[in-house]
C-alpha cells in the first residue's frame, strides 16, 4: 500500500492496482501537483466542506465513494458521478472497490456543503481502507490505513477503529480549531494503537498554521509507540516498506 499525501487532508492511495483519491483540495500551500495529473479508480469524500471537495469537479465521471447526500450534491453541482451502490454509502458499512476494501466511520465534525448553512451533507466520515476484508480474526498480513477525516477525538477510535478494524497507519487532523490539535490527536494516535502515524489538515490557513514539532513531542508524551511521520507535499510512503 502506498501513501502520497498532497497537503491538507488530499491523499492518494494505492491498493494492489487500485489508486483511491481522498478529498481532493489542491489549492493549499503543501502540493505543486496538477490535480488533472491524477487519473483515480475511486474518488472518496469524507464530507461536504469546500476544502475537501474543492476539486471534485476535475474528475467528473470518476466512481463516488461517501455518503448518499454528498453524491447527490456532487451530482447537482460538478457533473455526471458514478456512486458505489449506485447512491453511495452510509456509516458502518464495508464495500469492496477494487482491490481495496473501505469501512466508512463517523467523523465528530460538522458538513455544510460547501461550508454552507443552507444545506447539510449529513454526519462526516472517516475512512478505513484494508487490502483485506475486516473481521475479527487478526491478519498480520493485511495493511490497512485510517484516514480520519475532519474529527474532534473521540472514544470510538479506542473502543472500535483501533482494536477491531486495527489500522497500522493513520493520518489524523492536528491543526486545531476546526479539528484536533496537536495533543488530542497525539492521544488519538496512542487509543488507535498504531505503527505509523501522519499529521494533516494544518498550515493552509492561518487559523490551522501550527509547528509539527508540537504533534511529535505530544505523541512521545503519551507513551505510544508510534512512529510520526511528517511528509513533505507530494511525498509517498511505502506501508509495505515502513518508509
Amino acid at each position: 500500500m502506498e501513501l502520497t499525501w498532497y497537503g491538507h487532508s488530499t491523499w492518494h492511495v494505492t491498493v494492489g492496482s487500485t489508486d483511491l483519491l481522498i478529498d481532493p483540495f489542491f489549492e493549499n500551500p503543501k502540493t505543486d501537483t496538477d490535480p488533472e495529473e491524477l487519473d483515480p479508480d475511486f474518488l472518496l469524500l469524507t464530507h461536504g466542506h469546500a476544502d475537501h471537495i474543492g476539486d471534485v469537479d476535475r474528475y467528473e465521471g470518476t466512481k463516488l465513494v461517501a455518503t448518499p447526500e454528498v453524491v447527490e450534491y456532487c451530482r447537482d453541482e460538478y457533473g455526471d458521478f458514478e456512486a458505489v451502490g449506485g447512491m453511495g454509502m452510509n456509516l458502518g458499512g464495508t464495500v469492496e472497490i477494487g482491490d481495496a476494501f473501505v469501512t466508512m466511520h463517523r467523523a465528530d465534525h460538522t458538513n455544510g456543503m460547501d461550508t454552507s448553512y443552507g444545506a447539510s451533507g449529513g454526519m462526516p466520515a472517516g475512512f478505513v481502507i484494508s487490502d483485506t476484508k475486516p473481521t475479527q480474526v487478526e491478519d498480520e498480513e493485511s495493511e490497512t490505513f485510517y484516514h480520519a477525516g475532519d474529527t474532534g477525538l473521540m472514544t470510538e477510535m479506542r473502543d472500535v477503529i483501533g482494536p477491531f478494524l486495527e489500522p497500522d497507519a493513520a493520518a489524523l487532523p492536528v491543526g486545531d480549531h476546526f479539528t484536533m490539535g496537536p495533543m488530542q490527536a497525539a492521544i488519538a494516535a496512542d487509543w488507535l494503537d498504531v505503527d505509523h502515524v501522519f499529521p494533516m489538515h494544518y498550515d493552509t490557513f492561518p487559523p490551522i498554521e501550527i509547528d509539527t514539532q508540537d504533534f511529535v513531542n505530544e505523541v512521545a508524551g503519551t507513551g505510544s509507540d508510534a512512529e510520526v511521520h511528517v511528509l513533505d507535499g507530494d511525498e509517498t510512503f511505502d506501508l509495505s516498506e515502513g518508509y
